[in-house]
């Protein structure tokens, strides 16, 4: 039976990791552009971005993995049709890219946005646990479709690639915002966690 406090950190770390290797590989790859350099530097930017972040992270990571492992273990207690529909909410956005490459970086919010709502909500159902970091991260990505396509739309017609770069940062962002709310918010009750046996915590 594990702490659901140590498990709302462990995601709350690696939600700001995701957060700080996003912003930073998104600010990167935006000089790179500037500077015209190869394509090719842009998958050693984020992969470099990533590693040193996480690498940086490593001896947290390996104490917080067993906590991340249980509450993601969850989702074989789910329905078939419950995973299918989860499954959609991750990937559907980001398959339709091949369909609307010019829309990918709002597919992208979708996808983050629609992915973690649909496990929020899916956890809650089956596990009764009330996630709410990652509800903070579906809901501040998808506040930001809408708001990164007005911007866009006004203020960078003329320079997509900061239209891009503002998708990224937003990104970064939702998960900043998750990832704060798990290591800084109250400790108290929140329901029943998916990493005990449904006992009340």
């Amino acid at each position: 039976m594990r702490d659901p406090v140590e498990t709302r950190r462990a995601f709350g770390f690696l939600f700001v990791c995701v957060s700080i290797a996003v912003g930073a590989a998104s600010v990167i790859s935006e000089l790179a552009y500037i500077n015209n350099l190869p394509i090719y530097y842009y998958a050693i930017v984020w992969l470099g971005s990533f590693g040193v972040v996480f690498g940086t992270g490593a001896a947290k990571f390996r104490k917080a993995a067993p906590a991340i492992r249980g509450r993601i273990k969850t989702s074989t207690k789910w329905s078939a049709g419950a995973k299918a529909l989860n499954g959609i909410c991750w990937a559907g956005p980001f398959a339709a890219i091949a369909a609307f490459p010019s829309f990918y970086q709002y597919l992208i919010l979708l996808g983050i946005g629609l992915g973690n709502l649909s496990t929020y909500l899916m956890i809650k159902r089956y596990s009764n646990a009330d996630n709410r970091e990652q509800l903070i991260v579906a809901a501040v990505s998808l506040v930001a479709v809408p708001v990164a396509t007005i911007i866009d739309s006004s203020l960078f017609v003329t320079h997509q690639d900061i239209a891009v770069m503002l998708s990224r940062i937003l990104i970064a962002i939702a998960y900043a915002a998750g990832g704060a709310f798990a290591l800084l918010g109250k400790a108290g009750p929140v329901g029943f966690d998916p990493t005990t046996s449904g006992s009340l915590q």
